[in-house]
């Protein structure tokens, strides 16, 4: 398990509080100091620049997408005045804030999510087979590049601000796979555990599906390991190709939203492969 990938995963979920570095060295189980030398090794960047860049870059799109007050936005990003926001902001992309309100993001460059896969890991628990009813679930989505995946932890963060009542089960859906490697994820939760689904959600209806039911029992940063050994390894194995439908998270209460580890289920739709 990789302790870069950790404080990758951790710097996404909690962008929107206080953080400093001994807290996501503590999250990634290193000291300060090793995470410091290690973040820089992997990412090309410290701490500290990428922390700043993403939140300033979330401000960025935020102001883009409509917002007309930019306190509220300056105090998200983790600044107590309106001066300081507008001094951070010119310094990372050279505009004030209120000129890229008004132009777009088009030249502005943005810090994305960094994401880093760990090799291949087999599951600790053999995986099985489910057939599962129709689901209908509602949350926030967003659209990622082949290599944005790395922003989907902070679709659960604004998930759990904006809805912070207690669930039983959650879901990530990805769907919609283009040959350039994009995708849509839905970080969501069953429409019938909410009184009514709120303004800016995005509605799923998953279909019934067989699936194979794997067990991640490592960090939520490394599940894309598993997903990897799966796809190359077992599938091909047990006579089973994926089907063109949604392919799902499933978390329930063993999964630590806050550290990221406690385990999860990834459901994958297959259909027998044809002789």
């Amino acid at each position: 398990m990789s302790a870069a990938s950790q404080a990758l995963w951790y710097i996404e979920t909690h962008a929107a509080r206080p953080l400093a570095l001994a807290d996501i060295a503590a999250a990634a189980g290193v000291s300060p100091f090793h995470l410091s030398r290690l973040f820089q090794a992997r990412t090309g960047t410290s701490v500290v620049r990428y922390l700043r860049g993403r939140r300033l870059t979330a401000a960025a799109q935020q102001l883009v997408a409509g917002a007309t007050d930019i306190l509220p936005i300056a105090l998200e990003a983790g600044y107590s005045t309106h001066a300081a926001f507008t001094r951070a902001f010119c310094e990372q992309f050279g505009q004030t804030p209120e000129r890229v309100r008004d132009n777009g993001l088009d030249g502005l460059p943005l810090v994305h999510a960094v994401r880093l896969d760990d090799a291949p890991s087999p599951c600790t628990e053999a995986p099985r087979l489910l057939d599962a009813p129709a689901l209908d679930l509602a949350g926030i989505g967003q659209r990622h590049g082949r290599e944005g995946s790395g922003a989907i932890p902070s679709q659960w963060a604004r998930l759990n601000r904006s809805w912070q009542s207690p669930v039983p089960v959650s879901f990530g859906v990805c769907c919609n796979h283009d040959d350039d490697g994009g995708f849509d994820y839905v970080a969501a939760l069953p429409a019938s555990a909410l009184p009514s689904v709120p303004a800016g959600w995005q509605r799923v209806r998953v279909p019934a599906q067989r699936y194979l039911v794997a067990w991640h029992g490592g960090h939520i940063s490394a599940i894309r390991s598993t997903w990897f050994w799966l796809l190359d390894t077992y599938l091909p194995s047990a006579g089973l190709d994926l089907a063109n439908t949604q392919e799902l998270e499933r978390y329930d209460a063993r999964f630590d939203e806050h550290s990221g580890h406690g385990g999860m289920e990834i459901w994958l739709p297959v259909t027998e492969r044809s002789h």
